[in-house]
């Protein structure tokens, strides 16, 4: 599957995307995951937002990219997520990678945090990061934070 991804600041974003950024982010984090909670946090006017599209100019795709002293003292990744349409399909490994790759280009080799699903850790292992807290809970939700501090292989 061929993807079109385009990462945009937020004052960047049309109408349009942001509405499908945030339609996306609540059709899985609320509705498919069934847990209600303030998506909407004050930090998306800060962050850049990697989108990715099908042929069909559908998102399918899509992570938000936070500059360090935002959600971490590192810079990291957060709302990771791709559309079910998708899954297993390896385009959630794809998305992180262009993720990583972005953040490489506009901040350099720095570490990069994420708050990941305790279910998630394998495949987030298999992208060079590494458990870096205890087990914790978000929104009933058992995460766990995770690290890149070396440069990726990616």
């Amino acid at each position: 599957m061929k993807i079109n991804w385009k990462i945009k600041k937020f004052e960047e974003l049309s109408t349009n995307e942001l509405y499908g950024i945030l339609r996306l982010r609540s059709e899985i984090f609320v509705v498919e995951q069934n847990c209600p909670y303030q998506d909407i946090d004050g930090k998306d006017s800060k962050s850049f937002h990697l989108q990715g599209f099908n042929d069909n100019n559908e998102l399918i795709a899509y992570t938000r990219i936070l500059p360090a002293g935002i959600s971490y003292k590192e810079v990291s990744i957060g709302r990771v997520v791709a559309s079910n349409k998708v899954r297993g399909t390896g385009v959630g490994k794809e998305l992180m990678k262009e993720s990583i790759k972005f953040i490489e280009k506009k901040f350099g080799n720095v570490p990069i945090r994420i708050g990941a699903q305790c279910y998630l850790k394998k495949f987030y292992e298999g992208l060079d990061f590494e458990i870096a807290s205890e087990e914790y809970l978000e929104d009933n939700i058992p995460h766990v934070e995770m690290l890149i501090s070396r440069k990726s292989k990616i």
